[in-house]
């Protein structure tokens, strides 16, 4: 698999990543193999690419929302979840299942745990979006207990640790796990899949990086001219950090606006992952995620939730530094729609003085 490009000279707000020497080291057969045959369509449906008019126009480019946001738990992570747990032993589901989350992977993990007949523990932070905390309830119903600990995931992270060790449970990683990036990997395979023609850039949030990772995985595997752009909010941007620094960096603090992408330490696979594959990362600011629901709005009349707009945004600003005339083709990923309805007025304002 040849190396990625750096693209930062295409716009001053983009971070290359350093390329890793073993590029061999990424198992690019493996993760191909495993998104091929994830086993994600038992819960999870094919999401529709869906054409933005209004934001293309106005962009100059041809730009499509990959619209995760109509999964059955309205985000991506009902894939990785269930990949995860119905490639588990029967002896593992039968102790039972712990996971953390910010709310939409613990969303995927209820629904797995209901269909696949499993107790589950559920630990979130006590900010998570009460939309959220609902959602899991009704989609794992008496199979889930939802425990809220701590200010962020990794808060709740901890706290499931030691759960998880006191009752002897198997952990479902939110994020850092092959089974779970192999199920996010096969967002990648539908985009292909549905864009037969030419495509310059998909644009992935991150908060852990399963989603980035999986989709480069797949993306740089068949078609490796196309560019794969992570996107993260500039007060939870670990990933861009990790990437810069050659390593893990583990960040004091998040901000929670955007809770779904609020991680202060990235996975060790996923990070390996995406220091080999991606081609750079974007980072932007609360006003510009505000816009970008805004926008999606306009073209879809859908709401999603921050983390859901995140690609959007991450796409404008990209789509700033591209030379005029060049009427790229560009995908963004709608990462989900579990938003509290009453932070919509705070989106609101925050948009109106946003491009």
């Amino acid at each position: 698999m040849p190396s990625t490009a750096h693209v930062s000279t295409v716009s001053p707000f983009l971070h290359s990543v350093p390329v890793a020497a073993d590029i061999g080291a990424i198992d690019a057969d493996d993760y191909l193999r495993r998104i091929l045959t994830a086993r994600v369509y038992d819960v999870a449906r094919e999401t529709v690419l869906e054409q933005a008019s209004s934001l293309s126009a106005r962009l100059g480019h041809r730009v499509w929302l990959k619209r995760e946001d109509h999964q059955p738990v309205f985000s991506f992570k009902v894939r990785g979840a269930y990949n995860k747990m119905v490639n588990l032993p029967a002896d593992a589901l039968a102790r039972g299942v712990i996971t953390a989350s910010a709310g939409n992977h613990a969303q995927g993990v209820a629904l797995s745990a209901a269909r696949l007949g499993v107790r589950a523990i559920i630990v979130v932070p006590q900010t998570a979006p009460q939309v959220k905390v609902d959602a899991v309830r009704a989609h794992g119903g008496d199979m889930v207990e939802v425990v809220l600990a701590g200010e962020s995931y990794s808060d709740a992270y901890d706290h499931a640790m030691v759960l998880q060790r006191e009752h002897a449970l198997t952990f479902i990683p939110a994020f850092d796990d092959p089974d779970v990036i192999a199920g996010q990997g096969t967002v990648g395979m539908e985009i292909l899949r549905q864009h037969r023609g030419a495509l310059d850039a998909v644009f992935v949030p991150i908060g852990g990086g399963s989603l980035a990772a999986g989709v480069a995985s797949y993306i740089k595997a068949v078609r490796p001219e196309v560019r794969v752009i992570g996107v993260q909010t500039e007060d939870s941007c670990a990933m861009a950090r990790s990437l810069v620094a050659g390593e893990r960096v583990t960040l004091e603090t998040v901000g929670l606006f955007s809770d779904g992408t609020a991680v202060k330490r990235v996975g060790e696979e996923t990070f390996r992952l995406c220091r080999h594959l991606l081609d750079g990362v974007l980072t932007v600011d609360t006003d510009a995620l505000c816009a970008a629901i805004k926008d999606v709005f306009q073209d879809t009349r859908s709401l999603v939730e921050p983390a859901g707009a995140l690609a959007v945004a991450g796409l404008k600003q990209y789509a700033e530094g591209l030379p005029e005339g060049s009427a790229q083709s560009l995908v963004a990923i709608t990462s989900g729609a579990n938003m509290n309805f009453d932070r919509l007025r705070i989106v609101a304002e925050r948009a109106e003085g946003a491009r």
